[in-house]
């Protein structure tokens, strides 16, 4: 929400961005979840195997607590170019994607989805704050932390052990 200062913005979960079809989603509807929020590209060298690794962790631990949030983002060669409705027909047609799509945001610069601006006000890479490409990953507690972020070139597979971590599961 454009009204909401930094200072009341202390976790993921005081945020509402919209979904692909353009409605509001109050992200506290997550509250006790782990999520992984990525900013994906349907046209991306990494899409495939990003795709799919994904969605072999959604399977896996969605009944557990994890979900995935997907942020559509054209800002990296223009690997995200189709619309919100073309983007879900991608997602849901060829990968059988079942976690939440959002609505195409910008992840860097002075548009970047607030949401954006304030996962990457962590300790981050070695490039400063700016998300370095598609298939950037932040992984966020349960209590609406981000506690990790992870390169686009991070297989989501790598990171399950982290996810298991956090999902308390052995």
């Amino acid at each position: 929400m454009a009204s909401q200062s930094k200072k009341d913005q202390e976790t993921i979960y005081d945020f509402t961005v919209k979904d692909a079809k353009g409605d509001d989603v109050d992200l506290g509807i997550y509250k006790g979840k782990v999520l992984l929020i990525v900013n994906v590209a349907s046209k991306c060298g990494m899409t495939n195997s990003n795709y799919t690794e994904l969605n072999q962790l959604y399977e896996k631990y969605k009944d557990q607590g994890l979900e995935i949030l997907a942020f559509p983002c054209n800002q990296f060669g223009e690997e995200e170019p189709g619309s919100n409705d073309q983007i879900l027909d991608f997602v849901c047609t060829r990968f059988k994607s079942e976690f939440p799509v959002f609505d195409k945001i910008e992840v860097n610069g002075d548009n970047a989805a607030p949401l954006y601006k304030f996962l990457k006000t962590g300790k981050w890479g070695i490039f400063g704050d700016d998300i370095q490409w598609n298939f950037a990953k932040f992984l966020v507690d349960k209590n609406g932390q981000a506690v990790d972020r992870y390169y686009p070139t991070t297989s989501p597979l790598t990171i399950e052990s982290d996810i298991r971590k956090l999902l308390e599961v052995n």
